[in-house]
């Protein structure tokens, strides 16, 4: 049976879900969840959410799904057998190190993949499966053929998303939030930089989109509804669908679950005559909207997949202005949709921004009423000018809200557990109850009172009826009674209430039974212990430097200026393919510098990439470079199945702590690239733990977002009509913010973009700390610039690494002659929140 998975991030929204036709929900406590400002739970109040969500049957997945360092991992290993503890059903985990010493501390409980995880592929999924995870997240960049592909395939439970916000980059890789401002997406605190203005400009600084008929949200998608398409996604086999929304309120979450909840249940009662309500529709689009997209399931929506005039809530159009009397301050709207007091309207007026207003009167030809419904001209107080023409949407709807609260906020039940009860009395015998639910579990009780004689009233089938249908606020509802009483006997009433109470109370504990679990060791277990530290690694050899490049011109640059080992390939940021003859001659020219070189793989693969993937992986077996990159967990499937040579983990694996190194080095990795997020603390936490090489990132423009949607194809391209233009080829184009920084856009040869920083990483002056640290290998981001550029940079760190502290540049203490006013020295010594 397909599951609803519903998002929970409040007390309210928790009783919202369990009320409305959740299947299982998701939530976090108050540590290493990827909605940190949201209510969440305490602990008390998780155990509590677990109670009330087992007593109905329904899961409980609890998110520990951000990067966790070194530092917090005592908290961790106790958080984890606290969740173990209270019986919830999954863990929902980003970081790899989190996954696996969830695996050694709480082996028995399981654990689903994020979509954090950037799971895209079906070698992702195997990949997860090996190693013990129960479900995989899918990234919402999938098809559904992709996502029907996976599931006919995969070893293990898929689960998608079907409603909610999109993000715009692929979940997992995005450093935006956390390189601007400090406030990282994996550690749950993104501050949405891409529901922020930009314009898209060109060398000269123009606005390309001048006359476009686009807005200024380009980064901003619209959210994701898939209502009329759930038939599809169950065909396709999807165990779970997820509804994104733990930052929502609580009626949000009432309303869409109730209206997926009917949905699926109407799709599996009838499968050929499926339709949704026109009303489910504009439901759907009141509670919450930035208007609706599909996102990627049907093929790519260009520019009609982005909120790019609006990057909140739009509500739902209900007419225009026909007249604005400005004496009394009153507008004349012709409404396209109902219009009733206590709703809210908002005027989106050609000049000036918005006007916002509570609808406070309502008149209908001149008569004060309630109401006013589609087709008729009202007039509304409204404070600031409009003017006719100005459309009016209604942004909040106080008979959906009403009706939506009556879900969490009745105090009892709407959803309850039907049970059957059976009563014996006799004189000489207490009463017995005995309460079975539709589930077959089973609870009894008997009253302390010994039954007497009745003088007066003897007891009766319907009294006790009338006591036992008093289940007041529990999760029942009492069906059908046999109640055999021998003889005219008499029980207080306060007894059976009180055989009543108990009763209950036995069928609770019946129905939690199920989710109990063994007892875990009393004795708890450290990182040391399960990541022992490699003595024998912690005698490096000297710090090298290694140069990403794209092209044979750069490879060659860096080669001369000193690298000592280049990593070449993968995406390319010049929108063209890398040839195996380009490769060939690569692995060629370093080995006649008498350097090394590690091919890179693209840092994502979906299904159409896949046949590629192996040709190339076979072809860098061919040619035996000195190691293979990969950058997702698909990739590293395939190539350890494929390559003998070593393998490197990119950055994109987001290695954040010392379990993450250890899992890694068992599957074979040579060497891996550390966070960007770190600071040097952490690294020095890090650094000397196992035998794999670590690398950090000390130069360059840093990608922060990797994306399927294309802002220049989607805008200028006509990406939307199926055939790009490829207008990337015919200029550079850049994103500038509020601030007036400019973040160069850059397209591969998969028509993925990317966006880099507007401040180039330095850590020239920094370059002895890293030695310090033990760190093997430093790396510069030479993708963007010419051969002259990487060959000056490369000079630059090469002399550092080999004169050390006797370099001039640090002797004097001034590094102002080589570098520029626009850099950062990114988190090393910030670190991110």
């Amino acid at each position: 049976m397909v599951e609803l998975l519903a998002p929970v991030g409040s007390k309210e929204a928790l009783v919202a879900a369990l009320e409305s036709g959740a299947d299982a929900v998701y939530l976090g406590g108050k540590m290493f969840g990827a909605r940190h400002y949201a209510p969440n739970f305490t602990d008390e109040e998780l155990a509590e959410a677990v109670r009330l969500a087992h007593l109905r049957g329904i899961s409980v997945y609890v998110t520990v799904n951000t990067l966790v360092d070194n530092g917090e991992m005592p908290l961790l290993i106790d958080y984890l057998r606290y969740l173990y503890t209270i019986g919830v059903d999954a863990i929902i985990v980003q970081d790899i190190g989190v996954a696996c010493i969830a695996k050694t501390v709480v082996p028995h409980l399981p654990i689903h993949a994020s979509t954090q995880m950037t799971v895209h592929n079906l070698a992702g999924v195997q990949f997860l499966a090996e190693h013990g995870f129960t479900r995989a997240v899918l990234a919402r960049e999938l098809s559904l053929d992709d996502i029907a592909y996976i599931c006919r395939h995969a070893p293990i439970e898929i689960e998608t998303f079907i409603h909610g916000a999109l993000c715009i980059c692929y979940s997992g890789q995005c450093l935006m939030s956390s390189l601007i401002g400090g406030r990282s997406g994996n550690r749950g605190r993104c501050a949405q930089p891409c529901r922020l203005p930009y314009t898209l400009v060109d060398k000269e600084g123009r606005n390309i989109l001048e006359g476009r008929d686009a807005g200024e949200y380009l980064l901003s998608p619209k959210d994701l509804k898939t209502i009329e398409h759930i038939p599809r996604l169950i065909e396709a086999g999807v165990v779970s669908l997820k509804i994104e929304g733990r930052m929502k309120r609580p009626e949000y979450v009432a309303v869409v679950v109730d209206t997926y909840r009917r949905a699926i249940d109407a799709y599996l009662a009838n499968k050929t005559n499926f339709t949704v309500s026109t009303q489910d529709h504009k439901d759907l689009a009141q509670i919450f909207n930035r208007d609706f997209t599909t996102a990627y399931l049907f093929g790519k929506e260009g520019r009609f997949m982005m909120s790019d005039r609006r990057p909140n809530n739009r509500g739902v159009r209900i007419g225009r202005v026909i007249d604005y009397s400005p004496r009394e301050k009153t507008a004349v709207i012709r409404l396209d949709e109902p219009l009733a007091l206590g709703d809210m309207v908002e005027f989106w007026v050609k000049v000036g921004g918005r006007v916002c207003t509570n609808v406070t009167a309502l008149k209908l030809q001149g008569q004060d009423v309630p109401e006013a419904p589609a087709g008729r001209a009202v007039a509304i107080p409204v404070p600031s000018p409009v003017r006719p023409g100005d459309r009016v949407f209604k942004t909040f709807d106080a008979k959906l809200m009403e009706r939506a609260r009556a879900f969490f906020n009745t105090g009892a039940p709407l959803r309850r557990i039907a049970v059957d009860a059976e009563v014996d009395v006799g004189e000489g015998r207490p009463l017995t109850i005995t309460f079975t639910d539709v589930d077959g579990f089973r609870g009894a009780a008997a009253t302390n009172f010994i039954a007497e004689r009745a003088i007066k009233r003897p007891l009766t089938a319907e009294t006790v009826k009338k006591q036992l249908e008093r289940l007041g606020t529990t999760v029942f509802a009492l069906r059908n009674l046999i109640c055999r009483i021998e003889g005219e006997v008499m029980v207080p009433l306060s007894e059976i209430n009180e055989a009543r109470r108990k009763a209950v109370e036995a069928l609770e504990q019946a129905r939690l039974s199920r989710y109990r679990r063994p007892d875990l060791s009393p004795r708890s277990i450290t990182l040391e212990e399960l990541c022992p530290p490699d003595k024998a690694a912690s005698a490096k050899a000297k710090t090298e430097l290694i140069v990403n490049v794209d092209t044979l011109e750069k490879l060659e640059a860096a080669l001369v200026a000193g690298a000592d080992w280049v990593l070449y390939g993968g995406e390319t940021y010049n929108h063209r393919s890398i040839t195996a003859d380009e490769y060939r001659q690569a692995v060629e020219l370093t080995r006649y510098h008498g350097r090394k070189i590690i091919l890179n793989t693209p840092r994502l693969v979906k299904e159409w990439q896949i046949p590629g993937l192996r040709k190339e992986l076979e072809l860098f077996t061919e040619i035996c470079p000195d190691g293979i990159s990969v950058g997702n967990l698909g990739s590293l499937h395939i190539a350890r199945q494929i390559c003998p040579l070593p393998l490197h983990a990119d950055f994109s694996f987001n290695i954040y702590n010392s379990a993450a190194v250890c899992f890694l080095t068992e599957q074979g990795v040579a060497s891996l690239t550390l966070s960007p997020e770190l600071n040097f603390d952490q690294i020095e936490k890090i650094a000397g733990w196992g035998s794999a090489a670590l690398e950090c990132i000390v130069h360059g423009y840093l990608p922060l977002m990797v994306s399927e949607y294309c802002v220049v194809g989607s805008f200028i391209g006509a990406l939307h009509t199926g055939n790009c233009n490829q207008a990337c080829l015919r200029g550079e184009y850049w994103l500038r913010d509020r601030m007036n920084e400019k973040f160069a856009v850059a397209t591969d040869q998969f028509c993925r973009m990317h966006i880099l920083n507007a401040k180039e990483l330095n850590m020239l002056p920094h370059v002895m700390k890293f030695i310090q640290l033990g760190i093997d290998r430093i790396r510069i981001e030479a993708k963007t610039g010419d051969p002259a550029y990487v060959q000056r940079i490369t000079q630059l760190y090469r002399q550092l690494l080999d004169f050390g502290e006797d370099h001039p540049l640090l002797i004097k203490g001034d590094f102002s002659t080589v570098e520029h006013a626009d850099i950062t020295r990114g988190h090393y010594f910030r670190g991110v929140l």
